[in-house]
């Protein structure tokens, strides 16, 4: 009797997260308490799984609950990858389809009928979507694996817009019940063809007609619930559809997907036991939709399960080539990163035929917002890079891809070192290791060899992906710093010239260094200078300044 007394607390513990109680322990009767240690859901998306497999699943239900309670039934979701869209949509369709038990200790278990449903569940997440044929084939399929999963019985022998009203219908018909569709990935299949104007234009007129069935299917459908990582306008792909409750940016929902504060500490407080929360915090927390911020959830449990190593796990699973190619094509000036402000229009409205870098990085979670401010009638939006592993990531791949080169890492390791022993001779020949190592077919074709925006937007780069303090055109009395770099002793004031004139007497005669002068740290002034035919710095000066 005992040993089983024994065994079932030991049972117990593979279901819950703890177990306290008596059991036997060398012949004698003790206090035992046990401590779970779930699995971590690295990859799934299935809600069945996670719960029955013990693996930590963040309860939220009761978003769900409010989205299906509070009227309307028609919503749309726009989050970066990897941020939990899937398994959400996952979780709405287990509860349409009546599988309370599955949800047994969880916000919405006792708050809701779970009446079963017909549910038309459809992913553009796999498949090929280069030609308007293979979506129409793979919409088709999706279609089929449908038709089996509810149970129908019909033939697809029309369009893809017919095929689809008489899959709502054949469902509708068949249970006698309105019919919930999840779509998850609606904008993939144009997404992949981003790069390709005609292409993806030709996608998108497609998925238009598409998605114009649910507009004209309202009196068979109980919910609907789309997702995706871009936010195109309604006008472009949801022409009609004038039902669609958008959710990305209502502070309500801002915490959906992702993790919270609360929930990463009362989820993971025995994996993380031990463990530097700030700086996990830092690291990779950050991401806003006007409401709390959130972590993403891919690297919270990449990080644990990598033995707590701080490494960028979510952006290392998709370069985001588009992006930098567009960032190249366009000369962008990298610091402007640190000070975005779109206008609600923009925010709000994402196409083909209007794509903006900024709005871009927004929307596929390179920035995030970090306030929003009232002008007149309208809403600034300003935005800012969410995190450490963002910030250190994109920068270095920015500046990799803008110089073409395979050593400019070391370079800009060995320039740091050279600025933390303060050794200004050791940084020039880094510095110019740097430029001379910028391939030699980047400038065929192209001025930006002409322009300081690009020798600067290289140069902070490569410096703030090493997670240094950088300040871009930093605001005195009297002008504008181009780079102010601060070290732990010391304070970096760089001025960069391109046509000739004197750098660092610009910075003295400007008393650029005043904004400093009570920091208790050294300052020291740099003046740098660019040759244009040699693409390469022509002269470097510096100078220490003296307090008096």
């Amino acid at each position: 009797m005992l040993f089983k007394l024994n065994n079932f607390l030991k049972e117990n513990v593979k279901k819950k997260k703890e177990v306290t109680g008596f059991c036997l322990n060398k012949y004698k009767w003790s206090w035992c308490y046990y401590i779970v240690m779930k699995k971590l859901p690295i990859g799934i998306s299935t809600l069945e799984k996670i719960i029955n497999n013990n693996y930590v699943y963040i309860d939220k239900t009761k978003i769900a609950l409010e989205l299906i309670e509070n009227g309307g039934g028609y919503y749309f979701l726009s989050r970066p990858r990897r941020f939990g869209k899937s398994l959400f949509l996952d979780a709405l369709k287990e509860i349409f389809h009546g599988n309370k038990e599955l949800f047994k200790g969880l916000f919405i278990y006792d708050k809701y009928d779970f009446e079963k449903y017909p549910v038309i569940h459809i992913s553009f997440g796999s498949g090929e979507f280069r030609t308007k044929q293979s979506l129409k084939q793979r919409i088709n399929e999706v279609f089929v694996n449908n038709i089996r999963e509810i149970g129908l019985d019909f033939e697809l022998k029309k369009s893809i817009v017919g095929n689809f009203e008489e899959l709502i219908y054949q469902a509708y018909k068949k249970y006698n019940q309105r019919v919930v569709i999840l779509i998850d990935e609606y904008d993939k299949p144009i997404l992949d063809n981003i790069d390709n104007k005609e292409a993806a234009i030709r996608i998108r007129d497609e998925l238009k007609g598409f998605y114009s069935v649910i507009k004209d299917s309202d009196e068979y459908l109980k919910f609907v619930f789309l997702t995706g990582v871009s936010k195109f306008s309604k006008v472009s792909l949801f022409s009609g559809l004038n039902n669609l409750n958008d959710i990305t940016l209502d502070k309500n929902y801002s915490t959906i997907c992702g993790y919270t504060q609360d929930e990463l500490e009362e989820n993971f407080r025995v994996h993380l036991k031990g463990q530097d929360l700030q700086k996990i915090k830092e690291w990779y927390d950050g991401y806003k939709w006007l409401g709390e911020s959130v972590y993403n959830p891919y690297d919270i449990l990449l990080f644990i399960q990598k033995g707590y190593e701080f490494r960028n796990y979510w952006f290392s699973t998709a370069t985001p080539s588009f992006l930098l190619k567009l960032i190249e094509k366009n000369n962008y000036f990298l610091p402007n990163f640190e000070n975005i402000i779109l206008d609600e229009r923009i925010i709000e409205s994402f196409d083909i035929d209007n794509i903006q870098i900024e709005n871009l990085m927004w929307q596929t979670g390179y920035l995030t917002i970090d306030k929003v401010e009232p002008l007149l009638n309208n809403l600034e939006y300003h935005l800012k890079i969410p995190n450490r592993e963002v910030e250190m990531s994109l920068l270095s791949s920015l500046a990799e891809y803008m110089t073409k080169s395979q050593t400019g890492v070391k370079h800009s390791n060995n320039m740091l070192r050279a600025l933390l022993k303060i050794d200004m001779k050791e940084f020039e020949i880094s510095l110019k290791a740097l430029y001379a190592s910028i391939a030699y077919n980047n400038f065929t074709n192209s001025e930006i060899h002409k322009y300081e925006g690009y020798y600067i937007s290289v140069f902070y780069a490569y410096i703030k992906s090493l997670g240094v303090d950088i300040k871009n055109e930093d605001p005195t009395n009297t002008g504008r710093i181009d780079i102010a770099i601060m070290l732990p002793d010391t304070i970096y004031i760089i001025e960069f010239k391109i046509d000739g004139s004197n750098s660092l007497k610009q910075i003295k005669d400007k008393k650029y260094h005043e904004k400093y002068i009570d920091c208790n740290k050294k300052i020291i002034l740099i003046g740098i200078e660019f040759d244009k035919k040699e693409r390469n710095v022509s002269k470097l000066q510096w100078e220490e300044l003296v307090k008096e």
